[in-house]
């Protein structure tokens, strides 16, 4: 579990593909490493990844992890290079105070950024989710203005939404564009995205109690349903 709030911002290295996937090596990541052990988790861009490999002191510090091929089809990782900078964030610790929301970096789908707007020393973003398919449906249902989205794994609240352009906007204040990747990226670059898991239980129990069964939810909907068709003379009040 993380916050979305980027401790560090580390530097990819080293990229070594292969049929699999690809090792990625993060340098300049000392800041970090102070309390790593192999098979923790760090999360990339926030993709949760397993550390396979570290040293504290050499380079700046830098750890090694692999990504799947199903991380670099579901990510941007894959189009990192060498030199580019990544967003990291260790794993939340118990005894710490908790902000941003819960993140499981496990990144949704990508998104592409189409426009950088200044406003005073802050910065508006709008970004475009791609078109659903039955493999990787719509994922405006779980996004809404004032609530929470997960970019490249910053924890960040929602300006705007527009369902019919499949587009949403953020804002970065001057702080947290210096502390972030995501202030760098030119138009038209990919993100990575997790949108609020909490929205996602929500709905899975919502269908789990209108899709048969009885339970308090499902007997609470029946009731508003028959409240309204009376109201409309649809119906008589059952007594």
């Amino acid at each position: 579990m993380f916050t979305g709030l980027i401790e560090h911002l580390g530097t990819v290295t080293e990229i070594v593909h292969d049929d699999g996937g690809c090792t990625l090596t993060i340098g300049d990541s000392a800041p970090i490493l102070g309390d790593c052990h192999i098979g923790d988790s760090i999360a990339v861009n926030g993709a949760c990844l397993t550390v396979v490999e570290f040293q504290k002191e050499e380079r700046g510090g830098w750890f090694k992890v692999w990504l799947a091929n199903e991380t670099l089809d579901r990510t941007d990782l894959g189009e990192r290079k060498v030199g580019d900078q990544v967003n990291l964030e260790r794993a939340m610790g118990a005894h710490v105070r908790f902000g941003g929301h819960f993140v499981q970096a496990h990144v949704d789908t990508t998104a592409t950024l189409i426009d950088k707007t200044p406003d005073g020393d802050s910065v508006r973003l709008l970004f475009q989710l791609p078109e659903p398919t039955p493999e990787r449906p719509s994922l405006l249902p779980y996004l809404i203005p004032k609530g929470y989205v997960a970019i490249d794994g910053t924890s960040l609240t929602l300006t705007a939404v527009d369902d019919t352009q499949r587009t949403f906007g953020v804002m970065l204040i001057k702080h947290t564009q210096e502390k972030i990747t995501l202030s760098k990226k030119p138009v038209g670059s990919k993100v990575n995205i997790e949108v609020d898991m909490v929205g996602k239980f929500v709905e899975k129990s919502v269908q789990a109690a209108l899709g048969g069964g009885s339970g308090p939810l499902r007997g609470l909907v029946e009731k508003i349903v028959e409240d309204v068709l009376v109201k409309k003379g649809l119906v008589q009040q059952a007594h």
